[in-house]
């Protein structure tokens, strides 16, 4: 067991490393194709970010687990508010761009109460198994489409917003490299990325099946918090940076990536059967998310301290009362 939960660390270093790498240098190809700075930033850094659940849930797709899959999802929107945004609305009221509560959140929510009602099938449509099936899968691709046209069309006509205008910065502060130095870092990434993928996920099999416990319980907790160490990082350096907008527009920026394109192709891929527990852990999740709303418009624009313990002690409680049943 022991060396299992080695490995399983050694495949989350992996493939954190390899994403940090894949997106170091496919953004520094992209810049010396001269694809716009803010594209880059609203894509490639974006996505770099979903990198390391979308290789989890690929991995265990193609193995057949996917409880892994469902959970990583669904445990990673979990973790993303009600533990990284809870801590850094604990450490310092966030700040709430105008375009997150008009635009992302709303956004989220639908993709929410998609997800929720594509896992209802039994009920709702008399099928014999409650799955997230392809033609599911790719109506939650398109919904990221469309959600990402609109970013993106929004980014472009208000160029001196100040998210805009931060996304630049930080693009900008990247000095291009030679073109086969970026597609050798690269390549290294995408490596990594793979490799720390397939660790993660057959050690993480094994430690379920050890420790008598659901592949989705081992996805919701340990892989789930390990690939959202990216966002962690993410929202600790912006509040630093004093940019704590861009901290709560990169959590729920990061749970669309997670709900609509990573959980999309991973069912493309292969049907996402909910596993016991499942259609819980998607209310938690959903009422998370909505309460995200009323907290950012409660005080104006900041989600403030108390928020922040509100989220954290609901996290804590859903992690507890998951353990615990899964125990029973």
């Amino acid at each position: 067991m022991l060396w299992s939960v080695l490995i399983l660390l050694v495949g989350l270093a992996v493939l954190l490393g390899g994403a940090e790498l894949l997106v170091r240098g496919a953004t520094a190809i992209a810049q010396r194709l001269g694809v716009p700075p803010l594209v880059i930033g609203l894509t490639v850094v974006a996505f770099g970010t979903s990198t390391p659940e979308l290789a989890v849930n690929v991995s265990a797709a193609l193995a057949g687990n996917t409880g892994i899959s469902f959970g990583n999802v669904v445990g990673s929107n979990i973790a993303n508010i009600g533990l990284i945004l809870a801590i850094a609305a604990l450490v310092k009221p966030l700040s709430v761009h105008a375009s997150i509560i008009s635009r992302e959140i709303p956004m989220l929510l639908l993709g929410t109460a998609a997800a929720i009602t594509m896992a209802f099938d039994r009920v709702l449509g008399g099928a014999a198994v409650d799955e997230i099936g392809r033609g599911d899968g790719i109506v939650l691709l398109l919904l990221f489409g469309v959600f990402l046209y609109y970013t993106l069309m929004s980014a472009f006509s208000k160029s001196g917003d100040v998210y805009v205008a931060e996304l630049k910065e930080d693009i900008a502060s990247h000095p291009p490299q030679k073109l086969w130095i970026s597609a050798v870092i690269t390549l290294v990434g995408l490596i990594g990325v793979i490799a720390g993928g397939e660790l993660s996920v057959h050690h993480a099999v094994v430690l379920a099946r050890y420790a008598g416990v659901s592949d989705a319980l081992i996805g919701l907790t340990i892989i789930a918090i390990g690939t959202g160490l990216p966002e962690l990082v993410t929202t600790i350096v912006a509040c630093r940076r004093g940019a704590s907008d861009l901290a709560v527009g990169n959590i729920v920026g990061s749970n669309l990536y997670n709900l609509l394109f990573v959980q999309g192709v991973t069912a493309v891929i292969r049907p996402v059967t909910i596993p016991a527990g499942g259609h819980a852990d998607l209310l938690v999740m959903a009422g998370l998310t909505a309460v995200l709303l009323p907290l950012s418009i409660y005080r104006p624009h900041r989600i403030g301290r108390a928020g922040g313990a509100l989220l954290l002690t609901a996290y804590i409680a859903f992690v507890v009362w998951r353990a615990v049943g899964s125990v029973q």
